[in-house]
């Protein structure tokens, strides 16, 4: 396995551990279907493959590529349209991971890229290909939206909030990883927390920045910004280092289930943690799964 395989490798098991971790508030976990009613595990263990899959071809699609970073892009975005079909007919139609379907690849992409380019595969490198492969993609898909022509939910979205999601994250190198899921998962970690705890602590963190395009999508902006104080106020009960941080996780995900808020969003973001913390460390701590 070449070193840009490896992150396909990680972004394959980072999905893997998102789904998994518990207590995720309003998320699908090995515990929960949590505010979905059309999803569970076993619907992620379907298009989990799918996406590993289209992780490892979009490195060998960098990896082979002689022309520019935005024409990498579009390489990426056409492969990637093929690869979303193939994942919703393998849920039979329900949206699981089309976020991190879309980053993932840009990411596996990018480290195929280095590589051939003979460039150090580090978290930065990776993080600012990315960002200039998809350099103008708000301002080309987004900005210039009417009302009337916006077809997606993330289309619709910019239009009514500007809200920008994963593709916003990406052109800015994916910063709400890189300011508080990585020092997240970072901390959690050298304060002796379980694999499962550092998820849950690292995508809290997450929680309190992103623009969760999915919570809007669901519900309305005003439950975004509902969610972004109570996960500050988990952090200001101790997070899962203390009782009252853990009971006060459990009832962000009570009352996100009663409120049909799924912050998918931030999950994707958790997985590109997950994949990059790898990416730079090879492994996680020892005993902490």
């Amino acid at each position: 396995m070449n070193s840009s395989e490896q992150l396909s490798k990680y972004l394959s098991q980072a999905i893997l551990l998102e789904v998994a971790a518990a207590p995720k508030p309003g998320l699908v976990t090995r515990h929960s279907n949590g505010a979905h009613r059309d999803m569970s595990l076993l619907t992620f263990a379907m298009s989990s493959a799918v996406a590993a899959s289209a992780f490892f071809a979009s490195g060998r699609i960098g990896n082979a590529h002689g022309g520019s970073l935005p024409e990498l892009f579009q390489a990426l975005r056409r492969y990637g349209r093929e690869a979303e079909k193939e994942l919703l007919q393998s849920t039979q139609g329900v949206n699981t991971q089309r976020g991190i379907l879309f980053a993932g690849c840009l990411l596996a992409g990018a480290a195929g890229y280095l590589e051939q380019e003979g460039q150090a595969l580090t978290v930065r490198n990776v993080c600012r290909t990315v960002a200039a492969m998809t350099e103008g993609l708000v301002d080309r898909e987004l900005k210039s939206l009417k009302q009337e022509a916006a077809v997606t939910a993330g289309e619709k979205l910019y239009v009514r909030h500007h809200i920008t999601g994963i593709r916003g994250e990406a052109e800015k190198g994916f910063p709400s990883v890189m300011t508080h899921g990585l020092p997240g998962l970072r901390d959690a970690f050298k304060n002796g927390a379980t694999l499962n705890d550092a998820c849950v602590h690292a995508l809290l963190a997450l929680m309190t920045v992103a623009e969760d395009s999915n919570v809007v999508w669901r519900t309305d902006y005003e439950s975004l910004l509902w969610l972004r104080e109570r996960a500050e106020q988990v952090f200001s009960l101790g997070s899962i280092y203390t009782g009252k941080g853990y009971e006060a996780i459990r009832e962000l995900d009570h009352d996100c289930i009663e409120r049909r808020i799924s912050p998918g969003g931030c999950a994707d973001l958790l997985s590109v943690t997950l994949a990059l913390y790898l990416l730079e460390n090879k492994e996680f701590p020892t005993k902490v799964m």
